[in-house]
């Protein structure tokens, strides 16, 4: 069932986590878990919370796979977090997160958040929804990727042609307020227990 995201306000202090690593080694860093306080030192803080067997993460996937890439280096840090009940969506258990992580190659941290208080936390609604942090931690930017969805056929095959969270990501980078539209993520409910 598709769902619109309704996160915290903007100029909120990111919400603390503690979760396990799924794909640990991806930074570094081995197994255990990974906590707010491991990125203090990034200039912005992308969290972004999805899951294996949605359809408009598979659709926003490559693209965040390849904005993690690109900005690195410019000191983006992205955390994936799945916070989804994976007693009734199997597909989104540990071991297959920690599979998906490997098969497509995320640069980045895939963390579970089995008790859904994370998720609860930020006020995730939906996957993806997309929460980006300036260096101070402040919420500086909450809403969709871009225009790309799976399910509207009057776009099929046509291009992506918006990249807000891009945008926002670069403007943080650059020490800018963030002047993006934000724009509610679509997406999958989060699958509460």
């Amino acid at each position: 069932m598709a769902a619109t995201s309704h996160p915290i306000p903007l100029g909120t202090a990111a919400p603390d986590f503690d979760l396990p690593i799924a794909n640990p080694g991806v930074d570094g860093a081995g197994n255990g878990t990974r906590s707010l306080a491991d990125y203090a030192d990034a200039p912005a803080l992308l969290v972004a919370f999805i899951c294996n067997h949605c359809p408009y993460v598979h659709e926003v996937e490559p693209r965040l796979i390849a904005l993690a890439k690109e900005k690195a280096a410019g000191g983006l840090q992205v955390v994936a977090i799945s916070s989804n009940d994976a007693a009734q969506y199997p597909e989104d258990s540990f071991e297959n997160m920690a599979e998906r992580a490997r098969t497509l190659g995320y640069p980045f941290p895939y963390l579970y958040d089995e008790s859904q208080e994370v998720a609860t936390a930020y006020h995730a609604a939906c996957t993806p929804d997309f929460f980006l942090f300036d260096r101070d931690r402040q919420l500086v930017y909450a809403g969709r990727m871009d225009d790309g969805r799976p399910t509207r056929p009057s776009r099929e095959g046509q291009p992506v042609t918006t990249r807000e969270l891009a945008d926002a990501v670069e403007q943080v980078l650059a020490g800018k307020p963030v002047t993006v539209e934000q724009i509610p993520s679509i997406g999958c409910s989060i699958k509460w227990k």
